[in-house]
């Protein structure tokens, strides 16, 4: 109870107070600009920390994570360009509720449930760290591997078209990831003697290109105008997720339990998370052809995920000192500035700053709700400019980020080059999205691939060799065959019927 107390002496101060709401609010405009990602805003607040004490430091670092992560839904619902990876996973029904006029119920419930998953993520930090922590140190190569391939399936799978189409879309991903000498072998792909394609694409401009670049020079190039998007007065925002929250607890339940668990994996983080969620959702729910035309079942079970996937990255960097993701990496870094040592010692040497965290997330994502609020209701007039004025601004934020990304133009002309590529392959109804899945998990699929061949010397059946690695595999490949089964069952259905 004394450690409590102590924890709460750190956080409710003025001062600690005042920097998580300018830290929230910072995280809320670098996440709602498409390209500027929460691993950039974490990145960005790092020099400010150095002139901090540890929990300030860290709350900030903690509330901007939060707000980006959930910022990202803004631009995906109301302009169809996902701040973040993860947002991309379900905005097409964002974006589809937006052109209905359901925005505000879908930003409401990219809101609400991004806030339910940060703090059952939390409780989850605060209870079973430990725990949970030992399991994920048991996953090696061979089982990212099938992870991986588990995610990359979810992409095919999710498309609601073709899934043809959506295999095309991912191994376009795919052959992009292999472009440049970032690989296990250490030599230039596809980079025809090129020095920036010898560093690979950038993911970032990319994302960009396919996502908002295509959707400027679809709206420039299209012949009949735009869809005017009906007015809301705002209400939505809160007033159907007790409906929704009501007719999907175990969507909700199950999404921030994904979230969660797939956060303790280093690596893995949230947009994995938010994947694989909506592709669970889909595959259980009683409603798959709604997915992709405006439903929000999906939007809620991966909105819940990913931002617990962002407080269960936290949980082997703060027993192990193994960061979950790329912004717990930043965090470890400015945890030893701070001369703190993240690793099971912690909790005996500083477990009032330990707590101290516990309780920064709860806040976070408490203080989430209302400031989402704000945010969207301010974001909405977007709606209302013209398209001749909007489109050229969106194209000036798109240029400033790909720039920002490496300080180099070769960001820029990634970013149009990916942007005329998206706008064939929507003109043909090749999804984008799973090209996206496809360059952020590609990289990692070979890695773990040929480490684990070289662990087994080159044998197949070592991918089966560990218990969890088995049950992965056995998963993954099920998943699989899964339409062909149910072609043979169909077809044996008709034959029957036939005699």
């Amino acid at each position: 109870m004394l450690i409590f107390e102590q924890a709460a002496g750190l956080v409710f101060q003025p001062y600690v107070l005042m920097v998580i709401l300018a830290s929230a609010a910072f995280g809320m405009l670098v996440g709602a600009i498409p390209g500027l990602t929460a691993t950039m805003a974490t990145a960005l607040l790092v020099p400010m920390t150095f002139f901090m004490d540890p929990v300030p430091a860290i709350a900030a670092i903690v509330t901007a994570t939060a707000m980006a992560i959930f910022a990202g839904d803004i631009p995906a619902a109301l302009l169809r360009m996902p701040g973040t990876p993860a947002n991309a996973a379900y905005v097409e029904d964002a974006y589809r509720m937006t052109q209905s006029g359901r925005g505000d119920e879908a930003l409401g419930a990219a809101l609400v449930f991004s806030a339910i998953g940060g703090l059952f993520g939390a409780v989850v930090l605060m209870t079973v760290s430990p725990t949970l922590a030992e399991i994920a140190l048991k996953f090696s190569s061979e089982e990212y591997f099938w992870l991986v391939l588990l995610g990359l399936s979810c992409a095919v799978f999710v498309n609601p078209g073709s899934p043809t189409r959506g295999l095309i879309s991912l191994l376009i991903g795919l052959f992009v990831a292999t472009i440049g000498m970032e690989n296990p072998s250490g030599e230039p792909r596809f980079s025809f003697g090129n020095l920036e394609l010898m560093a690979g694409i950038q993911f970032i401009p990319a994302m960009i290109g396919l996502f908002a670049v295509s959707e400027v020079l679809r709206t420039v190039t299209a012949t009949s105008p735009r869809q005017k998007i009906p007015r809301s007065d705002g209400g939505g925002i809160f007033r159907s997720q007790w409906k929704n929250l009501k007719q999907y607890p175990v969507q909700t339940v199950r999404g921030s339990v994904t979230g969660t668990a797939l956060g303790i994996l280093p690596g893995a983080g949230a947009d994995i998370a938010a994947w694989i969620s909506y592709a669970i959702s889909k595959r259980f729910s009683k409603q798959k052809a709604k997915f992709g035309t405006g439903h929000v079942e999906g939007l809620v079970e991966a909105g819940a995920s990913n931002n617990s996937a962002v407080s269960g990255a936290w949980i082997p960097a703060l027993v192990f000192g193994i960061p979950g993701d790329s912004i717990t990496a930043i965090v470890i870094g400015v945890l030893y500035i701070k001369g703190i040592n993240p690793g099971p010692t912690i909790f005996i040497n500083d477990p009032q700053t330990v707590y101290a965290i516990f309780m920064v997330f709860i806040l976070a994502n408490l203080i989430m709700l209302p400031l989402g609020w704000l945010a969207i209701r301010g974001a909405r007039p977007l709606l209302s400019i013209p398209p001749s004025t909007l489109m050229p601004m969106i194209l000036m934020f798109c240029i400033v980020g790909s720039f920002a990304i490496a300080n180099s133009m070769a960001g820029i002309v990634m970013m149009l080059v990916f942007g005329i590529i998206g706008f064939f392959m929507e003109e043909n109804d090749i999804p984008i999205a799973p090209a996206i899945l496809g360059m952020v998990l590609g990289p990692m699929l070979e890695q773990n691939f040929i480490t684990s061949m070289i662990k087994g010397d080159g044998s197949v059946l070592h991918f089966f060799e560990r218990p969890i690695a088995a049950g992965l595999g056995v998963f993954t490949i099920l998943i699989w065959l899964f339409p062909l089964l149910m072609l043979i069952l169909r077809r044996r259905s008709k034959a029957t019927v036939a005699a």
